[in-house]
C-alpha cells in the first residue's frame, strides 16, 4: 500500500459570509442568474452560477474570488462546489456580475476589478444600486 506524504489542499466552497448585503441586492443577484441561465437553458456549454468560488491557480487556495454572477462559455452546465479552472480545460469565466451595494467598498470593487483582468475574464459588469 501507498500512502501519500503531501498534504491535500483545500478549496473551501464558502467563506461564511452571507450572499449579498440586503434583500434588494440578493434579489438583483438571483435575478440575473436566473435568466442567465434561462437564455443559456438550450445550449449544455455553458455555465452560470452565482456566488461561487472560483479558484483560477491550482495549489493557491487563497487566490480566488466569488463573482455575484460568472459565466462561463465552452464548460457543461452542472453543479459544483467551486468552480477549478485547472479541472474546466483552463477556461476562466469570460463575463462576471457585480452588484455593488452600499455594503461595497470602492477598494474593495477595484481589487475585485484588478482580479478579474488579470485572470482573464472578458467583461465585468458593475451594476450599482441605489439606496430604496
Amino acid at each position: 500500500m501507498i500512502v501519500s506524504l503531501e498534504p491535500q489542499i483545500d478549496y473551501p466552497d464558502s467563506d461564511g459570509q452571507p450572499m449579498a448585503d440586503n434583500t434588494k441586492q440578493f434579489r438583483w443577484i438571483v435575478f440575473l442568474k436566473e435568466n442567465l441561465e434561462c437564455l443559456f437553458a438550450q445550449n449544455p456549454e455553458v455555465f452560470v452560477a452565482g456566488d461561487l468560488f472560483w479558484y483560477p491557480v491550482e495549489e493557491k487556495p487563497d487566490v480566488r474570488v466569488a463573482p455575484d454572477v460568472l459565466v462561463v462559455f465552452g464548460r457543461q452546465k452542472g453543479d459544483r462546489g467551486s468552480y477549478r479552472q485547472w479541472q474546466e480545460d483552463n477556461i476562466p469565466p469570460q463575463v462576471v456580475f457585480e452588484i455593488i451595494s452600499t455594503g461595497n467598498t470602492l477598494k474593495e470593487m477595484i481589487k475585485k476589478q484588478q482580479f478579474y483582468d488579470y485572470y482573464g475574464v472578458k467583461e465585468i459588469d458593475l451594476i450599482y444600486l441605489l439606496q430604496n
